[in-house]
């Protein structure tokens, strides 16, 4: 089945094959994403759920809710299928999980790659979580200082790299934002910051970059940025700049290097925390979980283009190459 005709048929009565032991009731399961449902990696709940034994339309319901990128969309979305009094919510990184937490206290969140829910004020710990949220962690935040790392192997002579990031995703940025400036301390190499809030600033502020002259850009997580991968690397090596990213989205869409979680296996993951949630267990009693391997992504073509040779032991890294 083609995907976008899958995620069309999610909270419909569309029929998918039993696989293991089918759950003996009809349940309606929340998803809110500050993204858009064009993201590979959401598909990674319903294929957990399918591999479950639930069947959409038969013992189990979604109902979904994208923001596109608007976060300011979120709580209203959250919201909403709160008055539905859906079964569980399953929310998708730290200002979905946000605004599901302030939309209710009685309905069990199942967060999904969220980046330091305890740091962020989520949950009281990873492994006694408290109150009604539990889930998967990206800990995201905390990979930033290794991707600057792995950039400056690839451009070893960048003094100032520069850093692409949405003043309007507060929470999730500002703690990538931390990782990065102890990343450069460290080093000793400047961050130049650069905002974009909409994808209607990307031509203006890639156009600042090069003007900087860095030869190297940090693209931060965010949903934002997500909708838009080929975009950005298309405008990275039209302005000749280096770039690092989380996500192999990014680097199959040509951005030079990435590292990070596999987000397709944290949001899979989550639903093994709806399954245990439906049977009875008390999100309070469910740790949360945390990402065990990471993936290095390296898109040689993208090198080659930008005259960049990348290092045999860095090559010897990574997990694949995109020749």
């Amino acid at each position: 089945m083609k995907r976008r005709a899958f995620i069309a048929g999610l909270g419909s009565a569309v029929v998918w094959p039993v696989v293991g032991r089918p759950q003996p009731a009809t349940r309606t399961v929340g998803f809110l994403s500050p993204s858009a449902n064009s993201v590979p990696y959401f598909d990674g709940l319903p294929a957990g759920l399918q591999e479950l034994g639930y069947v959409v339309g038969r013992n189990i319901r979604l109902e979904s809710r994208w923001a596109h990128g608007k976060l300011e969309k979120l709580p209203e979305l959250a919201d909403d299928l709160v008055r539905l009094n859906v079964d569980v919510l399953v929310a998708s990184l730290t200002q979905a999980a946000l605004a599901a937490k302030k939309a209710t206290a009685t309905i069990p969140i199942v967060m999904a790659g969220v980046a330091d829910p305890v740091a962020v004020g989520l949950i009281a710990s990873l492994a006694r979580p408290g109150g009604n949220i539990t889930g998967t962690s990206s800990i995201s935040s905390d990979i930033v200082g290794k991707q600057l790392e792995l950039l400056k192997e690839l451009v070893p002579d960048a003094r100032r790299i520069a850093v692409l990031w949405n003043p309007s995703n507060s929470a999730f940025q500002a703690l990538q934002l931390e990782q990065a400036e102890l990343a450069a301390r460290k080093a000793r190499f400047q961050l130049k910051l650069f905002e974009a809030r909409t994808n209607n600033d990307f031509e203006t502020v890639f156009v600042d970059i090069a003007k900087e002259g860095t030869g190297a850009l940090a693209v931060l997580g965010d949903p934002l940025f997500s909708l838009y991968p080929e975009r950005i690397a298309a405008l990275a090596l039209k302005h000749r700049l280096a770039t690092v990213s989380a996500g192999r989205t990014f680097t199959e869409a040509g951005i030079l290097l990435t590292y990070g979680p596999n987000f397709f296996h944290l949001h899979k993951g989550a639903a093994v925390y709806v399954d245990k949630i439906l049977k009875g267990t008390a999100p309070a009693d469910l740790p949360v979980e945390q990402p065990t391997t990471f993936e290095l992504v390296i898109n040689r073509k993208t090198a080659k283009a930008l005259g960049l040779t990348v290092p045999p032991m860095l090559l010897a890294r990574a997990d694949e190459v995109i020749e």
